[in-house]
């Protein structure tokens, strides 16, 4: 039996990409599944590759809604133990980035930008949690936040989104420190160049995005770019105690190698 039989995963930002990927995988492994995404007709599609992955229309809770919509955040916990009486694993992975300011320097973005920014991929994560940790305290549950690479030491074409990602990988760290004691386990996958329609959704050109991804796959040592499934899997791998539990306010690296590379060696 698995690890994930009858326990209950929230996912948010699961109608496409990695939340898609994450949360078809958990049905696959037995886990009841909550879902959530902005739009009716791409969630639809998930929660059918969840039906066909295994999962039962009274194992699958889907609501449309906006993670920084405090309102809705409350709903969505409110909904989950309803429904299913408890909730074991919390996936924080709806985030994104903006392309409205792409290629600016720190100096030349609208400080706007940076309050949407952290809105988006820190606040709303720290909203979720608080709400989420009582019920995750009882099952002695995980929290997996989906961070990425950009929070590293580089310089980023959008760097409100940079700094974003690095605050969210430090209140990963707080976070794990300050749950552990609760028997709540926290960590983080910080997944480099996937194949999503991500940077569509922010705002990105065709030409932006084709010469983002063909720009980046020389730089990856493994050779091609990630998929949702394979930084499911990992999101996976950090909630299952029975096979991470040693992991505490981990940041896992996710990219094919991309960090090998460095200015000083930029062929390693």
């Amino acid at each position: 039996m698995s690890f994930f039989s009858g326990k209950v995963v929230i996912v948010t930002g699961s109608s496409n990409g990695i939340g898609r990927g994450t949360a078809v995988l958990f049905s696959k492994e037995g886990a009841k599944v909550a879902i959530t995404g902005r739009d009716p007709a791409t969630l639809e599609e998930t929660k059918q590759l969840c039906l066909q992955a295994g999962a039962n229309e009274d194992g699958i809770l889907d609501l449309i809604g906006d993670v920084t919509d405090a309102s809705f955040i409350e709903k969505l916990v409110a909904a989950t133990v309803e429904k299913f009486g408890q909730i074991d694993v919390l996936v924080n992975n709806a985030g994104g980035a903006s392309f409205s300011g792409f290629g600016k320097g720190v100096m030349d973005t609208p400080l706007a930008e940076f309050d949407k920014m952290i809105e988006l991929n820190v606040k709303s994560v720290l909203r979720l949690s608080q709400l989420a940790v009582p019920h995750l305290v009882k099952t002695k549950g995980a929290i997996v936040n989906v961070s990425s690479i950009a929070a590293f030491h580089e310089i980023s074409p959008m760097p409100y989104y940079s700094v974003a990602k690095s605050a969210l990988d430090q209140a990963t760290v707080q976070m794990a420190g300050c749950l552990i004691k609760e028997g709540v386990r926290v960590n983080s996958v910080n997944p480099g160049p996937v194949l999503t329609n991500a940077f569509a959704t922010a705002g990105a050109s065709t030409d932006q995005q084709d010469k983002m991804f063909s720009t980046r796959l020389p730089t990856i040592p493994l050779g091609r770019i990630g998929t949702p499934l394979d930084i499911g899997k990992l999101i996976l791998f950090l909630a299952d105690r029975s096979q991470s539990e040693i992991l505490i306010g981990h940041i896992l690296t996710a990219d094919g190698g991309c960090h090998l590379k460095s200015a000083m060696f930029p062929e390693a």
